[in-house]
């Protein structure tokens, strides 16, 4: 059953996340969409920061929050408010951590701040967990997908299998291709060739091999329509407002609707989490901390209904 765990296990469950015998896991193909997919969720939430925390260093905390779920704020003698990653240990009457241990290369020693007084917890999740389970569980299925389409795309290559009886045969063959290839309207043989008069299906001038059944196979389009809608999965996961990529006639309004709310079920839990979390931070530094979604769900359903209306004239 799933709840909130304390850090002694968030380790554990990061580090047995991929087993060992998942051997696509481990490939360029993968670290492509694990990367991809969290530069998109990165995008979903846009952060008002201290000018200190600018550039680079605004990188590095995206990276925190939706890798581990957290950082610790607090106060350094000589760089002033500063975040950094953090263990947390103790527990207090509601279960939650009492203490943020911070091992920084940039100390000269190891901090063992008390939450509430010397430190306050930046999080974007409840459960101190980040996002990577989400990142990670729809990278592996666009992986597999990736090396099916390359697959498909390789196999609709397939070509015309003509096996001839004789190189005069043969070349015969390949100047009528050529004909055809070029366009013209008819293409001229000898009937000889069709027919060596013997009436054997052995001794034919040539063999045609076919591929039946072709149109039941698992085509690259139907691949790539899969591939969209795991993207609109993910999507869909971490607040990025989006419409199944295959419908039937015309999606509904109610229909659309459905989906877009169903994109801010999580990113909505991320924003108070960290609407709460930053104003204890701004009321322990005295700062202007701030967040904002960049999908915004009003003016995503809107446009969708303007244009089913548009549809519907």
């Amino acid at each position: 059953m799933y709840m909130p765990i304390g850090y002694e296990k968030i380790r554990n469950i990061n580090a047995a996340y991929t087993p060992a015998h998942r051997k696509y896991i481990n490939t360029r193909v993968y670290d492509f969409w694990q990367r991809a997919l969290f530069q998109r969720a990165c995008s979903t939430i846009i952060m008002e920061l201290p000018e200190t925390w600018g550039g680079s260093v605004t990188d590095f905390l995206y990276y925190c929050l939706f890798r581990f779920g957290y950082v610790a704020v607090f106060e350094q003698d000589e760089l002033g408010i500063v975040f950094s990653p953090a263990q947390l240990t103790g527990i207090n009457f509601y279960y939650q951590p009492v203490t943020a241990v911070i091992a920084n290369p940039a100390l000269k020693q190891s901090l063992e701040l008390e939450i509430g007084t010397d430190v306050e917890i930046l999080k974007l999740t409840p459960d101190y967990l980040g996002v990577f389970d989400i990142i990670n569980i729809h990278a592996e299925k666009l992986a597999l997908m990736d090396a099916s389409i390359n697959m498909g795309i390789a196999n609709n290559k397939f070509a015309f299998l003509i096996g001839s009886k004789n190189k005069a045969a043969s070349e015969a063959l390949k100047k009528m291709f050529d004909q055809i290839q070029r366009g013209e309207l008819a293409v001229f043989f000898d009937k000889k060739l069709a027919d060596d008069g013997t009436g054997s299906a052995k001794s034919e001038p040539w063999q045609f091999l076919d591929r039946p059944n072709l149109s039941g196979s698992y085509l690259t389009d139907k691949q790539l329509q899969d591939f969209q809608t795991i993207i609109n999965n993910f999507d869909a996961e971490i607040g990025i407002p989006t419409v199944p990529y295959s419908k039937a006639e015309r999606m509904v309004t109610s229909e659309a609707d459905s989906r877009i709310i169903d994109s801010t079920a999580r990113i909505s839990v991320w924003k108070d989490c960290l609407d709460r979390s930053m104003e204890k931070i701004n009321n322990m530094f005295n700062l202007d901390l701030s967040c904002v979604l960049r999908y915004q769900p009003e003016k995503e359903r809107g446009d969708l209904n303007a244009a089913d209306d548009i549809d519907n004239i």
